[in-house]
């Protein structure tokens, strides 16, 4: 057999993976991994997918890559199944089988949800979210909600799809801007992978701005739930149906303080259950965190937002004594799956989250479109 080519990058049936993929140098792992795959989730028990590249069973050449006749490249497969163990990499099917794939032959790995991601999972999801972010002021057009609120937070002053039909008709995008011209903001627009195809064109419109690209964690509240972990002496946790002042002191939206206006808004009222929980020790608040329980799809979600721990509180695991009363909160009030949101720079806190049972659903993020009729600049 000949020399593998010395370029193979044309190939995109296994390049095209390839590419998008960050090297085992960048991350410690003995093999590629997906961009949108975080090295520390890649453990036992979690579900992947795997590309690697075919090897050769013919006679002397069993370390050799198998070859594309009609290209000259290199021939991949795809594996997925659960992560029976990491070095050696092996791979558990639906079928029971385990299979050993070699490090330096994986051309990429990417991790996925612990059940396979359906579009209207997603829409559900974000369904439940936008019950539990109103705007002031709120209208739908087309499958899309549009909202105005505080005009700080995307959640609360965008329009997101939330119908079916969004993913297959255009988006109606003079209603939605002339809805933002009369609330006096700039259109929003939050995209929600694969529910709203059409509007994904709107990426590569000129004077769009892209937010961060935020994950959304889910897990299911069926089945035996982690016991809420011992705490510091005398710490207490409560929830109660409206924030007090020393609670809206302490909240925070990805690290900054929101004036008081945006405040308010997060204690108005929903079409679910609202709660504010608190950690106090010895009475003194030391953690806080928004919680609701809506409807998204035929299921009741929890949802919980900002965890805040005050500063000389933290690295104490109060974070995590939160995050898993919460989950036991939600389920007392009728929710079967909880979700929370995490921007992809905090790595804190999605181990945290990975550690509660959370694994990533879906990704969104915020696109600002500029205004033909220059409103809103």
């Amino acid at each position: 057999m000949s020399d593998l080519p010395p370029d193979p990058a044309p190939d995109t049936s296994w390049s095209g993976a390839h590419a998008g993929a960050v090297s085992p140098e960048s991350t410690g792992l003995p093999f590629p991994v997906s961009r949108h795959t975080d090295p520390l989730g890649v453990r036992v028990g979690v579900r992947a997918t795997v590309r690697y590249l075919v090897m050769n069973d013919a006679e002397g050449d069993a370390a050799r890559p198998a070859m594309n006749p009609s290209t000259g490249r290199p021939l991949v497969t795809d594996l997925i199944g659960v992560i029976d163990s990491v070095d050696p990499l092996q791979i558990r099917t639906t079928d029971g089988v385990v299979h050993t794939v070699p490090a330096d032959g994986v051309v990429v790995l990417k991790t996925l949800a612990d059940r396979p991601v359906r579009t209207s999972d997603i829409r559900a999801v974000e369904q439940a979210t936008a019950a539990a972010f109103p705007g002031i002021t709120n209208d739908r057009i087309a499958g899309w909600l549009m909202r105005a609120g505080d005009g700080i937070t995307e959640r609360s002053n965008s329009a997101v799809p939330l119908g079916p039909e969004t993913g297959t008709t255009p988006v109606p995008l003079e209603a939605i801007h002339a809805f933002y011209r009369r609330h006096d903001l700039p259109t929003r627009i939050l995209l929600p992978d694969r529910v709203a195809r059409p509007a994904e064109h709107l990426l590569g419109l000129p004077g769009t701005q892209t937010g961060p690209e935020i994950i959304v964690m889910t897990r299911t509240l069926d089945g035996e739930l982690p016991p809420v972990p011992e705490g510091p002496p005398n710490v207490t946790f409560s929830v109660s149906e409206e924030p007090d002042d020393e609670w809206l002191s302490l909240y925070h939206f990805r690290g900054e303080p929101l004036p008081e206006h945006a405040l308010r808004l997060l204690a108005g009222r929903i079409d679910g259950t609202l709660g504010f929980a608190r950690l106090t020790v010895d009475g003194e608040l030391v953690a806080v965190t928004r919680g609701t329980v809506t409807v998204g799809g035929r299921e009741q979600h929890l949802g919980y937002s900002a965890v805040e721990v005050a500063p000389r509180w933290r690295r104490q695991g109060l974070g995590r004594l939160m995050g898993t009363a919460m989950l036991h909160w939600g389920r007392q009030h009728g929710a079967t799956r909880s979700y929370l949101q995490v921007i992809t720079t905090n790595e804190a806190g999605l181990g945290l989250y990975r550690s509660l049972g959370f694994a990533e659903h879906h990704r969104h993020r915020c696109l600002t479109l500029a205004d033909a009729t220059g409103a809103g600049d």
